[in-house]
């Protein structure tokens, strides 16, 4: 039953992220510029240093599985490096692959860690304090990628038909 409490919870978030974004963010980011629409959804990812709360004893069970929380911890910390990285960069091209670069990385470093949970055998018990995390923000930071995704593309085949003149 455990298990269902924690999918409901994560389904949930997904839902009201999901209508948060479609409703407020969205609108207001696809009528800026690309490193303007950017930089918040980098603001926010820069906040995944809160994943290495995964390795801190106490705040999660000490059964929790180490495949799962070191894979968790360390691919956080790395996709906020390269959100700061990124951000302090953004007005130039490499900034802009930097942004594509985390963008691929952060998305794939939350799907993995859905993945080493399941393989571990993880009960949302062991999550401890850091319960919050899968439940609430994983939703959010996997929304706000496939923004930037959106954003990087769209911008990206505005900057082709802007560059190509007929004729």
């Amino acid at each position: 039953m455990l298990q269902l409490y924690f999918f409901v919870s994560i389904a949930f978030a997904f839902i009201a992220w999901g209508i948060v974004s479609t409703r407020y963010i969205w609108p207001w980011l696809r009528s800026l510029p690309r490193a303007e629409a950017l930089q918040p959804l980098l603001i926010l990812h820069a906040f995944r240093f809160i994943g290495l709360a995964f390795l801190v004893p106490g705040v999660v069970s000490p059964d929790l599985p180490s495949a799962f929380s070191h894979s968790a911890a360390y691919g956080d910390i790395a996709a906020a490096t390269l959100a700061l990285l990124s951000l302090t960069t953004l007005q130039t091209r490499a900034g802009v692959a930097i942004a594509w670069i985390f963008n691929i990385w952060g998305t794939f470093d939350l799907v993995n860690a859905f993945y080493q949970a399941g393989n571990a055998g993880l009960i949302p018990g062991q999550l401890g304090a850091t319960y919050f995390i899968p439940t609430l923000l994983v939703p959010l930071m996997l929304i706000t990628h496939a923004l930037a995704f959106r954003i990087l593309l769209q911008h990206q085949s505005e900057s082709t038909a802007r560059g190509w003149q007929p004729g």
